[in-house]
């Protein structure tokens, strides 16, 4: 119990220090951080996200801000040789980094893009499912980028939205509930608490 509370901690700390002093997306340098599901939490681990998702073979999926890949491998596997997955990343260190763990574990349904999120650099769907794990907090323009992701989906496809509190960027579940209404997402499903929660977004 004792070490638990002290990793909470150091997690808490370390999250307050990057949030005062950077606004940027998660440093290449820190990638080992978030290519494991965070064991403080349930809802916002990848299998966990992905089946909320719905996500069936044959589909094509977005990871949007996809870093090293944590969602983007377990996306792969699931929608199968028959379907699709595009991971998109500002960063090419993080999306050198999701290529080779592709390539590692012999996925070869994935397409990589980089494309900074809500700058209209993401290329037209439709798309069925798409994922952005606590990455929102990130982006200069949330408003365009959910935007963006609404006109990638296919009517009756899903946005998954990922937020956990210990994420230096953490996004309340109302103001991103704002930003999707705004957006024209409509909420088909939602699991965790204040703390940790994923929003499962529809395009009508």
């Amino acid at each position: 119990m004792t070490y638990i509370l002290i990793a909470v901690g150091l997690i808490a700390m370390l999250a307050i220090g990057w949030r005062a002093a950077i606004a940027l997306p998660c440093p290449p340098a820190f990638a080992k951080l978030v290519e494991i599901d965070n064991p403080l939490f349930r809802n916002n681990r990848a299998a966990a996200i992905l089946a909320g998702l719905g996500v069936r073979r044959g589909m094509r999926a977005i990871d949007l801000g996809c870093g090293p890949g944590r969602l983007t491998l377990p996306l792969a596997a699931a929608v199968g040789q028959t379907g699709s997955v595009l991971a998109v990343d500002l960063q090419p260190e993080m999306l050198a980094k999701v290529e080779a763990r592709c390539e590692s574990v012999g996925l070869a349904n994935v397409d990589f893009r980089r494309a900074k999120l809500g700058a209209g650099e993401l290329p037209p769907g439709p798309f069925d499912r798409a994922t952005l794990t606590t990455v929102l907090g990130e982006l200069g323009d949330k408003a365009a980028a959910l935007a963006e992701a609404f006109q990638a989906l296919r009517p009756g496809g899903v946005l998954a939205v990922t937020e956990v509190i210990t994420d230096p960027h953490f996004q309340s579940r109302r103001s991103v509930m704002d930003l999707a209404g705004s957006a024209g997402f409509r909420l088909k499903a939602q699991t965790g608490g204040a703390l940790s929660y994923t929003l499962y977004l529809e395009r009508p």
